[in-house]
């Protein structure tokens, strides 16, 4: 009399219920035609199932684990619907990466302009990342980040750069050929090492001998400026010494 299918269709209430005064509550799900497509293979059913997840089962597939269908599994199936079932599996992965340290540069009037010291390398911190990876359907996904500690924290590189101007005469040197000398010590290059790693720079100082007069750091990381005005000093107090063998270039 409703005017519904009933072949194959699903009745919350026994057929032969009578229906009192207050009449009757009924629930009818009808016959529908689905395919499931699942493992390579496609399976068309005739299913009054309430849910998705039930139209799978009646099919002959499992779902196992962290499987899951195209369409939310709670969902009601329709009339002519094609759901995919997803075969999923995952695992965790736990790397470590790098944290990057700041650079914190500080003016330092006592040193020379163009000069630049560092007081501490600074080193990068540690992070420990977790990542779920999953597989679909025999396809690797891309990593999601679901978590992470920190290891190690970083530590900041300080950097004292020079603010003093650079003096350029010394009193009993300035007159010398000093670009010929470097020339014959190094090739002209301020950042010039011997092979032995004991002598750097323009004139080739020793680290010892350079800081002996003022300077900081290592001879070959300081601008030419400051190599040349250094080695003046050095030839006030120890003449041509110094330069055995390129000594009489100047």
């Amino acid at each position: 009399q409703l005017g519904v299918r009933a072949e194959g269709a699903h009745l919350s209430a026994s057929r032969s219920s009578r229906i009192g005064r207050d009449g009757l509550a009924l629930d009818v799900r009808t016959e529908r035609t689905v395919t499931i497509m699942a493992d390579g293979r496609e399976r068309t059913i005739r299913t009054n199932a309430a849910t998705v997840r039930e139209a799978v089962a009646e099919s002959g597939v499992t779902l196992r684990g962290q499987d899951t269908t195209s369409v939310h599994p709670d969902s009601f199936p329709r009339d002519g619907q094609t759901v995919t079932v997803m075969r999923i599996t995952g695992t965790r992965e736990v790397r470590e990466e790098q944290i990057p340290f700041d650079v914190e540069r500080t003016e330092d009037p006592t040193l020379f302009r163009g000069t630049e010291v560092v007081v501490h390398a600074g080193q990068a911190g540690v992070r420990r990342v977790t990542y779920t990876v999953r597989t679909v359907n025999g396809v690797k996904q891309r990593p999601k980040r679901v978590g992470s500690e920190v290891v190690r924290e970083p530590q900041k590189r300080v950097i004292k750069v020079g603010t003093k101007q650079m003096p350029m005469s010394v009193a009993g040197a300035d007159g010398l050929n000093w670009s010929s000398l470097a020339h014959c010590e190094s090739g002209g290059r301020p950042g010039a090492v011997d092979p032995s790693g004991t002598y750097g720079g323009l004139y080739q100082f020793d680290t010892r001998t350079w800081q002996g007069l003022g300077g900081s750091g290592r001879p070959q990381d300081a601008p030419a400026a400051e190599q040349t005005f250094r080695a003046k000093k050095l030839y006030v107090q120890r003449g041509a010494s110094p330069w055995p063998h390129c000594g009489s270039r100047l």
